[in-house]
């Protein structure tokens, strides 16, 4: 294998690849969260596929899978009502409730959720997670 100076191989960048369930355990709709190579992540299953965000809100922390899911395509939080969207973490709608939260929103500022990639594979879910 030749490396160019300034990059390094294809495998020096793969992250390992974790089976968190088998596909048939989690019905379209449903989210369950994991421990995964050191990481908390939250895995959903969407009409279009399986998903995988950090556990917690970028908020306060809450823990997202207490939230719930809306519209099939974003997770909300909790606490204080933040969504993101499931497919890219991207902040939909940041902490509304309850009234005067957003006093807090000045210091804790819109932040989007670390999504992991997500495989199929033989009827399992791999998700692939770097190692911290």
């Amino acid at each position: 294998m030749t490396t160019r100076l300034g990059t390094l191989p294809e495998e020096d960048f793969a992250m390992p690849t974790h089976v968190v369930c088998r596909s048939d355990e989690l019905a379209i709709g449903q989210m369950k969260s994991f421990a995964v190579g050191g990481e908390k992540i939250v895995l959903y299953h969407l009409t279009d596929g399986f998903f995988a965000t950090q556990a917690n809100c970028t908020h306060v922390f809450a823990p997202l899978s207490r939230g719930k899911l809306i519209a099939d395509s974003q997770v909300q939080c909790p606490f204080h009502r933040a969504r993101f969207d499931i497919r890219t973490g991207q902040v939909t709608d940041w902490a509304n409730f309850p009234p005067g939260i957003q006093l807090l929103n000045v210091v804790r500022r819109e932040k989007a959720l670390r999504t992991f990639e997500v495989n199929i594979t033989g009827g399992n879910v791999q998700v692939n997670v770097p190692t911290t």
